[in-house]
């Protein structure tokens, strides 16, 4: 059986369409199915060329030509049922037992019939090193704010809650930045929702500090990789022109009393969870 973390064994292209096509086909039985991650940010990107060639000017792809690890979505808790049922009965995906045992109820790890890929499914939150959260039942939450991915606004901060960021990790920040706006009052589906990150951030300290943090690392790496000739000057000025101004929403955006009141702690006490793989 394909393990976790080996890369997917389909190319980019037919891995997207089987990607888009499970959203598509749960969202026909008013199942609600959003994508996350690095192929959340590909599909959303691929009308911008200039970010998609970021990937391989950055190295993101792999020796192989491999994009992704895997394929993760994001569920609603009260639709558990039927997403088991859509995966097991109608995919005839195979499931993880012990994860099925141990985490259901946040999480499940599906495999392709053909080995070709793992699937997670998380359920309403994604708990990393901060949360993101999503709502728990059709509706009443933020998956129906895009399709077939989470809103980019939501990707922007999958990305920006990782404490200990990586090369693969800011090179997708920089793709999403390259290719969408950041918008404050005119949202729509194409734009990044840069007052809902504010928002977001302006009431968890840890979250904001790792966020903002994340956002001078990737400016740092882009001016890096200009100096190296690995791109060009516009698009490492369009990147660092919007999330200078995200930057201005999140500093301008007032802060919570609980903001205020873990700030006063700062780095002196663990600021983030702490991540465990899950190994099988």
């Amino acid at each position: 059986m394909s393990g976790i973390g080996e890369h997917v064994k389909l190319s980019t292209e037919e891995f997207v369409k089987e990607a888009i096509e499970i959203v598509s086909r749960a969202e026909s039985r008013g199942v609600k199915l959003r994508i996350l991650g690095a192929c959340a940010i590909y599909i959303h990107s691929m009308h911008e060329q200039r970010a998609i060639n970021i990937y391989r000017s950055l190295g993101r792809f792999t020796s192989s030509g491999a994009l992704f690890t895997d394929l993760d979505l994001m569920a609603y808790s009260k639709q558990r049922k039927d997403v088991i049922k859509f995966f097991e009965e109608e995919l005839k995906f195979k499931y993880d037992p012990l994860i099925k045992a141990l985490f259901s109820g946040k999480r499940l790890i599906y495999f392709h019939p053909q080995n070709l890929y793992h699937v997670d499914v998380f359920f309403d939150v994604l708990e990393f090193n901060h949360d993101v959260y999503f709502g728990k039942e059709p509706g009443k939450g933020r998956l129906e704010l895009d399709n077939p991915t989470i809103s980019l606004a939501d990707l922007v901060l999958e990305k920006l809650q990782i404490t200990k960021i990586n090369l693969k990790d800011l090179v997708d920040l920089a793709v999403l930045f390259r290719a969408h706006d950041i918008c404050g009052q005119d949202i729509h589906k194409e734009c990044i929702d840069g007052n809902h990150i504010a928002t977001i951030l302006s009431d968890d300290w840890g979250f904001w500090y790792d966020a903002t943090s994340n956002l001078g690392k990737l400016t740092k790496f882009l001016e890096e990789k200009q100096r190296e000739g690995l791109l060009d000057n516009s698009d490492v000025e369009d990147v660092k022109w919007k999330t200078g101004k995200l930057m201005e929403l999140i500093d301008r955006t007032p802060k919570t009393k609980n903001w205020i009141k873990r700030s006063k702690i700062g780095t002196s006490k663990p600021w983030y969870r702490e991540v465990e793989e899950v190994v099988r």
